[in-house]
């Protein structure tokens, strides 16, 4: 997809409805963060089709079908591709930038192994970084200071500049600051993570590969189904299900995500 290629308006306006927003007034950092918000509180993180045996395609038209058409979810690069079309019709400039994830091990992954969005134009001051498919990750977009941090659901997040690298990391209560992933500012068009894309729904290295995974923001925590366990967390208490079959695990995907499989 260009980098300059948004969706038209009774796309634009499906997509809303998908996430329960009128078009805003303008392209306001407040319009963004209800938007970025409103998305997560809507959109689920998942990636069944790779545990279905589908191939995920990052085709604008694909993807509005599966994510608005059929009200699905998706991972990074479905989510965030289709969240920078939504926003460059509402007003904004939108850059689709590489990340590494932090590994458990201290090291990064492969460049491309996740997409995330600097923001700008419209009535922002300067440009911030948004993200509708980190799972876990921030709620409101971040301002790109070096430095900035905020307090989101009992964990610090902010952003650190390192050389020519942002840093986008958390700090749990009680904790030390942790690295999520390292990005450059440089532009990409979403046809450079397509062979990423390919080696998640394909390598056995893949963590996507692995397990089943769908998980969405709750309004006062968030709720999660990893393979045959659905984990709700509220307030900070977690609650963990072991449902005993796939007919549970469809009727969980119904009832939590709104997902419901032919």
């Amino acid at each position: 997809m260009p980098a300059t290629e948004a969706l038209d308006a009774s796309e634009a306006a499906a997509y809303l409805a998908r996430i329960g927003l009128d078009v805003p007034e303008a392209p306001s950092l407040e319009a963004l963060a209800s938007l970025q918000e409103a998305h997560l509180l809507a959109v689920p993180f998942e990636n069944l089709d790779i545990s279905l045996g589908r191939p995920i395609r990052l085709d604008r038209d694909v993807l509005l079908a599966k994510v608005v058409g059929a009200r699905r979810g998706g991972y990074c690069y479905e989510l965030n591709g289709l969240f920078a079309l939504l926003l460059r019709h509402l007003g904004y400039a939108v850059d689709l930038v590489s990340a590494r994830v932090a590994t458990a091990a201290g090291g990064l992954t492969d460049e491309f192994d996740h997409v995330a969005l600097l923001v700008s134009g419209g009535r922002l001051d300067g440009p911030v970084l948004a993200d509708v498919g980190f799972g876990e990750g921030f709620v409101s977009p971040l301002p790109l200071l070096d430095g900035f941090e905020r307090h989101e659901r009992g964990k610090a997040v902010g952003l650190a500049e390192r050389a020519d690298t942002w840093v986008y990391r958390e700090r749990p209560e009680g904790e030390q600051w942790r690295d999520c992933y390292v990005f450059t500012t440089r532009p990409h068009p979403l046809e450079d993570f397509a062979a990423r894309n390919d080696w998640q729904q394909s390598s056995p290295e893949s963590h996507f590969t692995r397990a089943r995974v769908v998980s969405v923001l709750t309004p006062t925590g968030r709720i999660t189904l990893s393979n045959n366990r659905l984990i709700a967390t509220d307030h900070g208490r977690r609650q963990e299900t072991q449902l005993p079959d796939e007919d549970a695990v469809r009727a969980a995907l119904a009832e939590h995500f709104g997902i419901v499989l032919p």
